[in-house]
Formats: structure tokens, C-alpha cells, sequence
């Protein structure tokens, strides 16, 4: 696959992540649309799975695909916050 085609699928898919989150929180950044393996560029899945970091900032929701690559991320929330929006976002399936 060129790089433009994995970019571009890559984005579509992020895109849709990014999505889900905005819609249940309010803010959401697309973050990465494409990952290197095995040196070439491949799009990120599109699975998503739902994970929470802490932060310095407070808690991030992030969207991965099934190998960890981040597609859409929230910015930094309250642990209660944080919690609210991942039960929706796993309620959402």
C-alpha cells in the first residue's frame, strides 16, 4: 500500500474515533492515521478499543486500534468526568 492510500484510509478510520468520542464528550483530537510496521505505512485499524491514562493534566480517554496505535484522544478530565464518559463510551459498544 502507498503512503497516500494509508494516510488517507488511516484518516477515515481515526476520523470515525474521533467522532464517537466527540459525540459523547464534547472534545475529542484525532491523533494518529497511519502506523510503521516492518517498515511500511499501513492505516490504523479499524477496531476500536477504549483506554484511560493519567496524566500530569488528570485523566485522557483514548480510542487505540487492536495494536495500541491511538486514533482519538479526549483532553485531560476529572477522574469523575473520566469515569462518566467511559461508562458511555463502553455502553456505546
Amino acid at each position: 500500500m502507498q503512503y497516500f492510500q494509508a494516510v488517507q484510509i488511516g484518516k477515515q478510520r481515526a476520523n470515525k474515533a474521533q467522532m464517537v468520542l466527540f459525540d459523547i464528550s464534547g472534545f475529542a483530537m484525532l491523533t494518529l492515521t497511519t502506523k510503521k510496521i516492518d517498515g511500511k505505512f499501513v492505516p490504523v485499524g479499524e477496531e476500536s478499543f477504549v483506554t484511560v491514562i493519567k496524566t500530569d493534566d488528570g485523566f485522557v480517554i483514548l480510542l487505540v486500534d487492536e495494536g495500541g496505535f491511538t486514533k482519538a484522544q479526549t483532553k485531560a478530565l476529572e477522574k469523575e468526568e473520566a469515569k462518566k464518559i467511559l461508562d458511555k463510551v463502553l455502553a456505546s459498544g
